[in-house]
């Protein structure tokens, strides 16, 4: 099987000899990344204000990687309180700003900030990381914003040009339709798109009631947890590859990807350092246990973030990767810790949950999931149908599926819980999700009467 082209990539930016990525080993990764550690640590305590009031009498003279354990963790509030405290440059080197909104609709919003080196290492990674499952001459359609320089589609389109590959910047699917004409017009080998707005367009049927004949070999998802039953449903209507990557505005757009052996990401580990620790007591967990992903820029000059807390629950797998590489793998995403809610029972339902049951009936290509509290509580389902002439997803059909989840039977069971499913037509929706997706929790005082 190919080695991930990540491995080489890193050889080289640690200036490992061999360049081909066969001799790197754990021990020349972890010195290079404690060394960048040491020289991150002094950066943002003599450049950044934030950090130097949050990282005040804590000992930043790291001798091993196990003492970034002892550091506390940045999290989201803290950048929305005030993040240009958080810059370790002038304003004035700043090259992009990315504001992102709360999920909710009262939250202040994130600004993360790069500067023109910054948004080269995600270009760097970009290119690299795509030459897993892409070959120059290929032609890539990015369903992701990019009509803006510095955006994470045009970033991936200058990645795909170096390594000889035509990226065209399409943007979000709103009509799923005019998006499989383009594809089929120019002829696309891969998509890279989010996980919902690629199943709308493998779900879509023609006036006929036919699925749209393309001829994609690969697609990358991004930007949300990635479904299993997602993943199976492209496969089973385009005969593709499926790869997953993992990444966030705060790490620089770019985290990690699968290889060929489609089994966990691969790290990109010369620009972050990750850990997964307990989401309660912080504490760093062993390979193999699920905790919330953490992680710490390497090489950011703009804007460096020390033991960022993601809220995305993963683990280390410890098995080698059949790809032959040493670098660590992350297991796929579960889901967010913000993504689960807490039922009158004490039970708990998460949005991947949903994902699972819901997203497996043909027809659907998204759903919105909404918790009223009030005397008891009311879980609305509202499915999105996919698009075209197609039979049409029945109520009650997903409301029995949803039925056999434990939590959600012993809830209504015991009449602390309504659960209530719509269905509603995709292509009258304003647009297919294009941010994460949640359960909405609408507080007793905002109940209808």
């Amino acid at each position: 099987m190919k080695l991930t082209p990540l491995g080489p990539w890193i050889a080289r930016k640690i200036k490992h000899d061999q360049q081909n990525g066969r001799g790197l080993t754990r021990e020349l990764i972890e010195a290079y990344q404690l060394e960048k550690l040491r020289q991150t640590l002094e950066l943002v305590s003599t450049q950044s204000i934030f950090y130097q009031h949050h990282l005040a009498g804590c000992d930043l003279d790291l001798r091993n990687l196990d003492q970034l354990k002892h550091l506390p963790f940045t999290t989201a509030d803290d950048i929305k309180k005030n993040p240009v405290h958080f810059l370790t440059v002038s304003q004035g080197e700043i090259d992009r700003i990315v504001t992102l909104q709360s999920s909710g609709t009262t939250g202040q919003p994130k600004r993360i900030y790069f500067t023109t080196a910054d948004q080269e290492l995600t270009i760097d990674f970009f290119q690299q990381g795509m030459a897993t499952f892409v070959e120059p001459g290929d032609r890539v359609l990015i369903l992701l914003p990019g009509k803006n320089p510095g955006s994470v589609g045009d970033l991936l389109r200058q990645g795909l040009a170096r390594h000889g590959v035509k990226g065209i910047v399409y943007g979000p699917v709103f009509n799923p339709a005019e998006t499989l004409e383009v594809i089929q017009k120019e002829e696309i080998d891969c998509l890279v798109g989010i996980p919902v707005q690629v199943l709308s367009l493998a779900r879509y049927r023609d006036t006929n009631g036919l699925p749209v004949s393309v001829g994609v070999k690969n697609v990358l998802l991004s930007t949300d947890y990635v479904p299993e039953a997602v993943v199976q449903a492209l496969q089973e209507a385009w005969g593709c590859r499926v790869f997953n990557h993992y990444g966030s505005t705060e790490m620089g757009l770019g985290g990690g990807v699968e290889c060929a052996a489609l089994k966990g990401y691969h790290l990109r580990e010369a620009d972050l350092y990750f850990e997964v620790v307990d989401p309660v007591s912080g504490e760093v967990l062993p390979d193999g246990e699920y905790g919330e992903v953490v992680f710490t820029t390497l090489t950011r000059q703009g804007m460096p973030l020390i033991r960022y807390k993601t809220g995305d629950f993963s683990r280390f797998l410890k098995e080698p990767c059949p790809c032959g590489t040493v670098l660590k793998r992350l297991d796929s995403v579960k889901g967010r810790l913000m993504g689960t809610v807490e039922l009158r029972t004490g039970n708990c339902i998460s949005i991947s949950e949903l994902d699972e049951t819901i997203l497996r009936f043909k027809g659907v290509v998204d759903f919105s999931a909404e918790l009223r509290e009030g005397n008891e509580q009311v879980l609305t389902i509202t499915i999105f149908q996919a698009g075209g002439n197609q039979e049409p997803v029945e109520p009650e059909a997903v409301l029995q599926a949803l039925m056999k989840l434990v939590q959600l039977e012993n809830a209504v069971e015991q009449g602390c819980l309504k659960l209530r499913v719509q269905v509603e037509n995709g292509e009258q929706k304003r647009s297919i999700t294009s941010s994460k997706r949640l359960v909405a929790i609408i507080p007793e005082r905002d109940e209808l009467s």
